[in-house]
């Protein structure tokens, strides 16, 4: 494995990129979510590319327009699908024998992923897509009735409410919010649904148990869509050491079929 950094172009702009080579012919692009750099949170998103390119399989990373290393204005995640073509262009021209390219996001990169069907890739992998349009901070209601469910069913939490170990406030508040009508899905997570479906590849629907990003999504999406897995030790990030574990076999998996 070695890993060298490359230059090109999108539109007037320039990007920097990152390729951990490997000898594979199928090879993984790697999209960065929110306005992280490439290299991810405390170099997550370095790690994992050298972790799999170390198995076999060629990574690619880039910083897209106005963020960390390359050029330009920021546009966001909606706006990055010119990025998104110029980075797996540039990936193939640094990698010719390449036969496959997996895309992968977390997050608003699953999400750039969905909304522009794929990029060009020939397979997806999508880690908790992004589809809150007005973020107040709070679960949507259907995750909050799983919650008081699962409550319920714990003796321990049971106790604890007969006790008075459990705020009366904020029982009422989550009471309130839990019993609120569901909403319809969001524009973005319909508009994300049609890009999907225009994508002809393989799709993974990647879901942190413990994540508010993923819990908003499957509230808009069919949750019984066979595409879905779940992994239940895992925050928004997967970096528990089992969910670290179960990501990146997931990854190879898609890589290898």
């Amino acid at each position: 494995m070695s890993r060298r950094h490359v230059t090109f172009s999108c539109e007037d702009d320039t990007l920097v990129g990152t390729l951990d080579d490997a000898e594979g012919t199928a090879g993984l692009l790697l999209v960065s979510g929110g306005n992280e750099i490439r290299s991810g949170a405390f170099a997550g998103q370095a790690h994992l590319a050298a972790r799999l390119a170390a198995a076999g399989f060629p990574v690619f990373r880039y910083d897209r327009r106005g963020i960390g290393d390359s050029s330009g204005a920021n546009r966001e995640f909606r706006d990055s699908g010119a990025d998104l073509a110029a980075a797996i262009a540039a990936f193939r021209t640094e990698k010719p024998d390449l036969t496959r390219v997996v895309g992968f996001g977390n997050c608003d990169a699953a999400s750039a992923l969905m909304l522009n069907s794929g990029s060009g890739c020939d397979a997806l992998v999508l880690a908790n897509p992004w589809t809150i349009e007005e973020d107040d901070g709070a679960p949507p209601p259907e995750v909050i009735r799983s919650r008081y469910a699962q409550k319920l069913r714990d003796p321990k939490e049971v106790l604890r409410l007969v006790t008075g170990g459990v705020s009366l406030r904020k029982l009422a508040s989550g009471l309130k919010r839990a019993t609120a009508a569901t909403a319809a899905p969001s524009g973005l997570a319909q508009e994300m649904k049609a890009g999907l479906e225009a994508f002809a590849g393989p799709v993974r629907i990647l879901i942190a148990d413990r994540d508010r990003t993923a819990q908003a999504f499957l509230a808009d999406w069919d949750r019984h869509d066979p595409r879905l897995s779940t992994c239940d030790c895992a925050s928004h990030a997967f970096v528990e050491p089992d969910a670290r574990e179960w990501l990146f076999q997931r990854l190879v998996t898609a890589l290898s079929t």
